[in-house]
C-alpha cells in the first residue's frame, strides 16, 4: 500500500508547510492510519514517509543501517536530483557538511569543532551573548511598541551571535542573511535569488548553486587569512583544521563553514520568531511566564518543538532491514518527519496545544543519536539569555496583523510576527 497521491504530493510542497494547519492534518492522518508507508509525489523517487517519533529514533540511532550521504540528504525531484550530479560529477550533494556525511568521515569532522559548542565551553560567551541580546531588546524598545518582531529581532540577533563565533565582520551580516534565506527559502517569492515564484526545476538549482558559489567565494577569502592570521575564531579552527593528518578538502571546509553559517542562525531565529508568536496567541502561558522566570526553559523547549525548524532529513537504507513491521529494502530511500514526531499523540499529551510547563519535553527537533545538532546548547542559551533579558521589560504583548511562514519543505519559520507591545 502506497501514500495516498493528495497527501504525497502536500508532504512535499512548500506551502503546506507555510500554511501550518495543512500540513499538520496531513501528518495527524498519516500517523494514525499509514505512521510508515511509500509515498511518491509527482516528480519524485518513491520514499518511506517515518511519521512516528519512536521510528524517527530508531532511524537515527542506527547510523550504519541508514545512510546519510549515499542518497540526497534533503527531499529533491527526480530532475534536480540528475541536475546536481551532473553539476557535480555524479554526487548528489551540491554542499558536503556534517548533514551529508557518514562515517569515518562524520565522527572526524564533527570532532574538529565539537568543543566549541559544548556547554562548559559557551559559558566563556554568556556575558558577550547577553550584551547582544540587550542590544537588540533595547532597539526593540525604539520601535514605540510596535515591530515585526521575525525581522526587527529574531532574525538579527542569532546571526550576529553566531558571526562574532564565525569570525564574519557586521558589515558583512546583512550579505550572509540574505544568502542564507536564498539557499533555504529557493522556494519562496519573498526570499529567493530569482523574487519569483520557482516553476522552472533547473532554474532553481541554478539559482541554488549560485547562492552555494556566492558563500564558497566569501569563505574562501575568509580561510586563506585565518591560515596566514590565525585568530580565536571558528573560521581559524576551519582554516588551518586537519583530518587524519591532512588540511580539510576544499568543498568539506567551504560547506563547513556554509553550514555553520546558515543552520547556526536560521533555525534559532525561526523558533525565536515562532515562540514569541506562541505567547502572543496564548496570553496565559505569557502571564505564566512572567509570573515565573524559572519556566523560561520550559518554554525554549516547548517553542522549538512547536516550530520544529529542520523539517525533514533524508536517509537511505544500506541493506535490507525491518522497522515497525515493514520490509525496507536496500537502497530505500526515507524521509524523517521530524514536525510529526513532534506532535505523535503516543509521546506528548494534548500534542497541538503550547505549554511552557511540558515536562518531559521529548522533541526530536534537534535530530537524535550521532547526527544530533551540534550547535543545539548555542541554540538553548541564546534563547534563553534574550528571554531572561526580555520578559522583565516586556509588559503587554498581543498580535498585530496574520503572522506568516515561509515557503520550504526543509529548513522553514516564521517570515513575519507583526507584534503590539509595552515596554520599560
Amino acid at each position: 500500500m502506497t501514500i495516498a497521491q493528495d497527501i504525497a504530493n502536500t508532504i512535499v510542497d512548500p506551502k503546506a508547510y507555510a500554511d501550518g494547519a495543512r500540513i499538520d492534518a496531513a501528518f495527524t492522518l498519516l500517523r494514525r492510519e499509514s505512521p510508515l508507508d511509500v509515498a511518491q509525489p509527482t516528480g519524485f523517487d518513491p520514499f518511506w514517509v517515518v511519521t512516528r517519533h519512536a521510528d524517527i529514533q530508531a532511524v537515527e540511532r542506527q547510523n550504519d543501517l541508514f545512510h546519510n550521504g549515499d542518497r540526497a540528504a534533503t527531499l529533491t525531484t527526480i530532475e534536480a536530483d540528475q541536475l546536481v550530479r551532473r553539476m557535480t560529477g555524479g554526487s548528489p550533494h551540491l554542499v558536503r557538511s556534517l548533514v551529508q556525511m557518514d562515517n569515518p568521515d562524520h565522527f572526524a569532522y564533527r570532532k574538529l569543532t565539537q568543543g566549541w559548542f559544548l556547554p562548559q565551553n559557551l559559558r566563556a560567551l554568556e556575558g558577550r551573548i547577553r550584551e547582544i541580546a540587550k542590544t537588540f531588546i533595547d532597539r526593540m524598545a525604539a520601535h514605540s511598541g510596535r515591530c515585526d518582531f521575525a525581522r526587527d529581532v529574531a532574525f538579527l540577533y542569532p546571526l550576529h551571535v553566531i558571526m562574532e563565533v564565525l569570525g564574519v565582520p557586521e558589515v558583512d551580516e546583512p550579505r550572509m542573511l540574505k544568502l542564507t534565506q536564498e539557499l533555504f527559502g529557493s522556494a519562496d517569492p519573498d526570499l529567493n535569488r530569482s523574487g519569483e515564484a520557482v516553476t522552472d526545476i533547473a532554474k532553481g538549482v541554478g539559482e541554488m548553486q549560485k547562492t552555494v558559489a556566492d558563500f564558497m567565494v566569501y569563505f574562501n577569502e575568509m580561510t586563506e587569512d585565518r591560515r596566514r592570521n590565525p585568530r580565536q575564531d571558528l573560521a581559524s579552527v576551519i582554516a588551518n583544521g586537519q583530518i587524519n593528518g591532512q588540511p580539510l578538502g576544499h568543498l568539506e571546509a567551504m560547506s563547513y563553514y556554509i553550514i555553520a553559517a546558515t543552520a547556526g542562525h536560521d533555525t534559532t531565529s525561526n523558533t525565536t520568531a515562532g515562540g514569541l508568536w506562541a505567547l502572543a496567541e496564548n496570553p496565559d502561558q505569557f502571564q505564566k511566564l512572567k509570573a515565573d522566570p524559572a519556566l523560561i526553559n520550559g518554554h525554549v523547549e516547548e517553542s522549538i518543538r512547536w516550530v520544529t525548524p529542520v523539517k525533514h532529513f533524508m536517509r537511505s537504507a544500506t541493506a535490507d532491514a525491518e522497522l515497525a513491521g515493514q520490509k525496507i529494502a536496500k537502497g530505500d530511500w526515507m524521509m524523517l518527519c521530524y514536525p510529526s514526531g513532534n506532535r505523535d499523540e503516543a509521546v506528548f499529551d494534548r500534542p497541538f496545544d503550547y505549554d511552557i510547563t511540558r515536562s518531559p519535553n521529548k522533541h526530536v527537533a534537534f535530530g537524535y543519536g550521532a547526527h544530533v545538532c551540534l550547535g543545539q546548547h548555542l541554540g538553548r542559551m541564546e534563547m534563553r539569555i534574550l528571554w531572561e533579558e526580555l520578559l522583565p521589560r516586556l509588559e503587554s504583548l498581543e498580535l498585530d496583523g496574520t503572522p506568516s511562514r515561509m515557503q520550504a519543505n526543509f529548513v522553514c519559520g516564521p517570515k513575519s510576527v507583526p507584534i503590539r507591545y509595552k515596554m520599560h
